[in-house]
């Protein structure tokens, strides 16, 4: 079966199996953010987004996949090491393992919604499981993050600079 999608902004034209994932495709190509942790799509770290979109990508065949715009952690680098970097301050970084799909989902919550309660953003989360820890710790730092990130975000808007960036 022949496919052609997009990951990370580059081209990729193949011929698959049909029962193919996505996540195994991904793999394939050198995307090894994108982890396998349950195969039953519930913890979370093969989230990817699919035209801007988180999906689990143990649960979508690469066929579904062609003619899609798909970023893996690799293809947010800078968001995702800026996001890392301020758990690590906030003293919530994790063991890492779960950290691509939870960051992955963190990135898109930052963009979806404005100002989450801690309910939500647990709902937001529901499908990162983290074995090391109790989520307290990552759940302070990310409602600290959403704070910054919006902030900044507002200053943005208004065109004043934003850490030496206009």
């Amino acid at each position: 079966m022949k496919i052609k999608l997009w990951i990370n902004d580059k081209v990729y034209n193949d011929t698959i199996e049909p029962d193919m994932m996505l996540m195994d495709y991904l793999r394939e190509k050198g995307f090894k953010s994108v982890k396998c942790g349950c195969d039953t799509t519930n913890c979370g770290l093969c989230t990817v987004y699919m035209d801007g979109k988180t999906v689990l990508s143990c649960s979508v065949p690469a066929a579904r996949a062609s003619g899609h715009h798909i970023v893996t952690l690799e293809g947010v680098a800078a968001e995702a090491e800026a996001f890392a970097r301020f758990m690590a301050v906030q003293g919530a970084e994790q063991c890492g393992y779960c950290s691509p799909g939870f960051i992955m989902n963190v990135l898109a919550m930052a963009k979806e919604l404005k100002n989450p309660m801690e309910q939500e953003i647990k709902e937001y989360l529901a499908g990162n499981l983290c074995r090391c820890t109790g989520y307290e710790g990552q759940y302070r730092a990310i409602k600290n993050y959403l704070a910054v990130t919006q902030a900044n975000y507002k200053l943005f808007e208004k065109g004043e600079v934003i850490e030496g960036v206009r």
